[in-house]
């Protein structure tokens, strides 16, 4: 027991709320601190992930124009309801481009991210807190498949991680895609912010791309109609874990993604340098966004048997240093 304290939450842990108003009216809402500067909102509405995060009182994420969408508005158009937030999750079973595959007509980057989390709980311990939420993408005559989600957020170190386990309950073979789309915003993200993806390799999603391959990780003032570019990397590996970051010499933050290659043996950059939509997406992933249907054709589709689970370990970790940035590749 702090003596110092009235009530632990003086200082850290996990309250919920409801949005009320607009589109989002009636969403629930963790917001979490943990004491050392971290205060994050998971938006358990929205598949429980991080809409808002700041550290230091830093904005870190990029928030989209239509803000907070409950999944009740969505309609199978994702640009409508994406807040994009500081991560959002794609998948289960598509990710990427709407395509057509294997008979089913398939949205921008699956459905997950649009469906409310159950069976939400939290504990805490002295050295930080973790939350569990269960997602599950599921129909009648239809694929059933489950997220379930842990997050521990440190007390010691302003550190997360987020253990997500994708399970085939249904009596099917089942393709299994994920991508987290990590979105880095301003004042994190301007055009003197310092990004770090080391890599053995990297490769164009299209010629617009192509054309700014040698600039792919220099970031720009916000452009009226910018066209954005993808890149994928083959990122390396350091530790066991594949690290890329972004780092704001004008705030002196920055946060570097470490992410377990076994799982997640994809990496994107969504460089999207325009007016308004003015955002990185650092995104791990077990597939491009290319569409289940190019993923197919190229042999890179990976299946979940039935009863089968699919794990990735993710964590963000948060610096104030830019030494102690680099000292992560």
């Amino acid at each position: 027991m702090n003596k110092y304290l009235g009530h632990a939450s003086q200082i850290r842990g996990a309250e919920e709320h409801i949005l009320k108003g607009g589109k989002g009216d009636g969403m629930r809402l963790l917001n979490v601190r943990n004491g050392k500067g971290l205060d994050i909102t998971v938006s358990l509405d929205r598949a429980a992930d991080i809409s808002r995060l700041s550290y230091k009182g830093i904005n870190m994420g990029y928030f989209a124009p239509c803000g907070y969408v409950a999944p009740s508005y969505y309609n199978g158009d994702f640009l409508k309801s994406f807040t994009a937030g500081f991560f959002t999750t794609c998948g289960l079973t598509t990710v990427g481009t709407p395509t057509h595959d294997n008979g089913e007509d398939l949205p921008l980057h699956g459905t997950i991210s649009n469906i409310p989390a159950e069976k939400v709980n939290c504990k805490e311990t002295d050295d930080g807190l973790e939350i569990y939420a269960e997602i599950a993408e599921a129909s009648l005559f239809g694929r059933k498949m489950t997220l379930k989600r842990t997050y521990f957020i440190s007390y010691e170190k302003n550190e997360i991680t987020l253990s997500d386990e994708i399970v085939n309950d249904g009596g099917a073979e089942e393709p299994v895609m994920v991508l987290y789309h990590c979105n880095m915003g301003y004042p994190l993200l301007s055009e003197n912010s310092e990004v770090v993806i080391p890599n053995s390799k990297i490769l164009p999603r299209n010629e617009d791309a192509a054309k700014g391959i040698s600039d792919s990780l220099k970031m720009e003032k916000p452009q009226k109609g910018y066209v954005e570019q993808c890149f994928y990397y083959d990122v390396n590996e350091k530790d066991g874990f594949a690290n890329a970051g972004i780092y704001s010499p004008d705030e002196n933050v920055g946060v570097v993604l470490s992410f377990d290659k076994k799982g997640l043996d994809y990496f994107t950059e969504w460089k999207m340098m325009g007016e308004t939509e003015y955002v990185l997406g650092l995104e791990p992933g077990n597939c491009t966004p290319d569409g289940r249907s190019v993923l197919r054709e190229r042999g890179e589709l990976k299946f979940l048997a039935p009863g089968e689970s699919y794990k990735t370990l993710l964590k963000f970790k948060f610096f104030n240093e830019r030494d102690d940035f680099l000292n992560n590749f």
